[in-house]
């Protein structure tokens, strides 16, 4: 499936992700691209260690992902710059800025487990910010694989519309290659190392045993490409049938729109299958010039000066002024390395760019085309490029650089909020300080961690997304700077919410000490916001907050409404009843009163803080501590063990099924589990299951806690401040 020369660079260009739940081979997938593409001469195994992508030792010690990274290669006159994500739910937020810079992903998906709670994960991020996809079913050479139960998987969980292009040749240890259906040819394999990537697929006639089902495929495939495309169904009606170059054109636009997911298959662990999906990579997925120019605002510190804070468009042009954000930084003794997307311009070395995040300019000291950790010195780089910069003081991740002369802000990547604390301290007391400044690296390295000082004990808090998350920043730390580090037992972030609300409270600041006094009056109503987002049916972001105005007759001026509003959110993030931050609650401001000299913005801000500390000390307060939705997968003679050790942990059984097929004799179990219960549930579950049980928790909002007992009441204060994530 080759694609034609190209007279704009720029087409030439694909940014896509691998995403997946943890297993279904991500980095294997990328580590056949890399080899399949003569970027590197001898495949690496994440059993043995030996993988470009996972190159940081807790990678390679653990065998999963943990840091997304960045990788080039070509194909076929094509640049791909691809980023290999991590598939675990704690690393979700390196998922997240991944998403933001690129313009088209692979999905994999496990042949035989089909779509897991991780998959369905990273489909929705993708989904948020509208990345067309493919689909790429993995590990058909495993006892069990099925294609058309995962794409049964796919369309039922996901709901796309699967458009399969492949026809797989063999089953299980006697997959050797693939059916194209849209070429109606046959790509085979062969085994053995000795066999160069570039002509390990042989073409050849579609077998005979095959052809009849070759054909009602290509059949169905036309029907629902025909279905959703008005082009093919134009031809499709007019002939009966879609020629291949139709055919190729409609699946290219489908998954440009999302209207449609291709879906191919192979081995990435057999070599079998890369190549096809490097063609589809080409054909299908956008190119900088095939998505919408990036939206940004113009913050009116230009040479222009006008002051124009409007939203502004830049084209993927080299010629255009410069705009690029930063989606990753790594923070090392001896320097910063930072990753920018270029969606327009042009930057060279030696540059000035204007950090429109920091409002300040930053000098371009080197530019490297990045392959994980290895760097290529580059002169320049263009619109469409991802590239890695140094020299760069201040950029974070979600920064913005752009040229002084036309300075805009894009939109950063979002960032998910902690749920789970440890207490972290330098063993030695002469330590403490290099543990501080290890601890603003993580920070400004991974955004989804969070370091405060608890002002009750007085610990250092670290807050991430997971055990994991938290367990793999402290061994950072630990091999990176020689640091003995102790750890404190993990703590889940709790919430608070309004069970039963208060009318009419009427709070008065009134502050007179010589000059211009403060004068303001506001009347609230507090009640629960009941909607499908709050925090209780399961907003991940717990921070659900809704303000109104019912003040008739300009009793409170416009510009003082916000400034009450604006106090109302400051008093959220500490509650009444532990000191957790407040979320899914309505606040309407009924009445108030001004002074002709001493009311004013700042004024009425402090009346809507504390009146609304005063007013939520008079509701009835609820205690919300953190679910997961746990997926576990067992032998059917441990179920009964596993519900009964969920039910132990105050889990809530949603589903269970039994595997058929390679899987038979296992079980799925899902249930929801407070946050707080899990830890050190994967040991529980290994000596239960006598090691063969697995299970996956993905964060899916909060719930009410139950209420403390008397005798454990006096000590829950300080372990939920030391514990809480703010």
């Amino acid at each position: 499936m080759r694609n034609p020369t190209h007279t704009n660079p720029l087409a030439t260009v694909r940014n896509l992700g691998i995403l997946a739940h943890v297993d279904a081979g991500k980095t294997t997938v990328t580590e056949r691209i890399l080899y399949a593409t003569g970027t590197t001469h001898q495949r690496g195994e994440v059993h043995d260690g030996t993988t470009v992508t996972d190159f940081d030792p807790q990678e390679r010690d653990r065998g999963i992902t943990i840091f997304a990274a960045a990788v080039s290669c070509t194909w076929d006159g094509h640049r791909i710059n691809l980023i290999d994500t991590p598939g675990h739910v704690d690393f979700a937020d390196e998922v997240e800025r991944s998403l933001r810079v690129l313009d088209g992903a692979v999905a994999v998906f496990d042949a035989v487990a089909g779509v897991e709670p991780q998959s369905e994960s990273v489909w929705r991020q993708a989904d948020r910010h509208g990345v067309p996809r493919i689909a790429f079913v993995n590990k058909m050479d495993r006892a069990g694989a099925e294609l058309d139960a995962a794409v049964a998987s796919i369309r039922a969980r996901l709901h796309p519309v699967p458009l399969v292009v492949q026809l797989p040749i063999g089953a299980e240890d006697a997959f050797t290659g693939v059916v194209d259906l849209v070429r109606l040819r046959a790509l085979t394999w062969t085994e053995g190392d000795a066999v160069d990537a570039a002509e390990a697929a042989h073409e050849g006639s579609v077998p005979d045993g095959l052809r009849e089902e070759a054909h009602r495929r290509r059949r169905l495939l036309e029907e629902a490409v025909a279905e959703l495309h008005p082009g093919a169904l134009e031809e499709f009606c007019a002939t009966g049938t879609l020629d291949a170059g139709t055919l190729a054109a409609a699946l290219r636009d489908l998954t440009r729109s999302g209207e449609g997911v291709v879906v191919l298959c192979g081995s990435a662990y057999r070599n079998r299958g890369v190549e096809p999906l490097l063609d589809a990579v080409l054909a299908y997925l956008p190119s900088p010039l095939d998505v919408p120019p990036v939206r940004g605002t113009h913050d009116g510190d230009g040479d222009d000066g006008d002051g124009d804070e409007r939203e502004r468009e830049r084209d993927a042009d080299p010629a255009a002024p410069l705009a690029a954000l930063a989606f990753k930084v790594n923070a090392t003794a001896t320097g910063r390395l930072t990753y920018l997307r270029l969606y327009s311009g042009t930057i060279e070395k030696g540059d000035t760019v204007w950090d429109a995040t920091a409002r300040r300019t930053e000098r371009i000291g080197r530019i490297l085309r990045v392959r994980a950790d290895r760097h290529a010195p580059l002169d320049r780089a263009v619109a469409g490029d991802i590239v890695a910069v140094v020299g760069l003081k201040s950029a974070r991740a979600g920064s913005t650089l752009c040229a002084p002369s036309a300075p805009l802000v894009l939109e950063p990547p979002g960032v998910a909020e902690p749920v789970v604390s440890v207490a972290v301290e330098a063993r030695r007391g002469a330590d403490t300080g290099r543990l501080a400044s290890a601890l603003a690296r993580l920070v400004e390295e991974d955004p989804s961690l969070v370091v405060r000082t608890d002002r009750e004990t007085g610990q250092t808090v670290l807050s991430g997304m997971g055990e994991l998350h938290l367990e793999v920043a402290v061994e950072k730390i630990r091999r990176e700077q020689g640091l003995a580090v102790d750890v404190g037992r993990p703590r889940v972030g709790y919430r608070e919410t309004v069970g039963r609300g208060v009318s009419g409270f009427v709070y008065w600041h009134v502050k007179q000490d010589g000059g211009a006094g403060q004068f303001a009056h506001v009347v609230l109503d507090v009640e629960p916001l009941d909607t499908p987002d709050s925090a209780e049916s399961g907003s991940g972001s717990g921070s659900v907050f809704e303000f109104r105005s019912a003040v008739v007759g300009g009793r409170v001026p416009q510009e003082y409404v916000r400034a009450v509003e604006a106090g109302c959110r400051d008093a959220l993030a500490e509650g009444p009843s532990g000191g957790h931050p407040v979320t899914g609650l309505r606040v309407t401001l009924t009445d108030g009163a001004t002074h002709v000299k001493d009311s004013s913005e700042a004024a009425f801000r402090t009346a809507g803080r504390f009146g609304l500390r005063d007013a939520l000390r008079a509701c009835a307060t609820v205690l919300l501590e953190p679910v997961a939705e746990v997926t576990v997968t067992v032998p059917e003679d441990a179920v009964g063990g596993v519900l009964g050790d969920l039910a132990a942990r105050r889990g809530r059984v949603t589903g269970s099924d039994t595997r058929t097929g390679g899987a038979a004799g296992t079980a799925t179990v899902t249930a929801t589990v407070p946050l707080a219960e899990l830890f050190g549930y994967a040991t529980r579950l290994r000596s239960r299951t006598r090691g063969r049980g697995t299970f996956t928790a993905r964060p899916t909002g909060y719930a009410p806690a139950p209420e403390p007992s008397p005798a454990s009441a006096s000590g829950s204060a300080s372990a939920s401040a030391s514990g809480s994530a703010r």
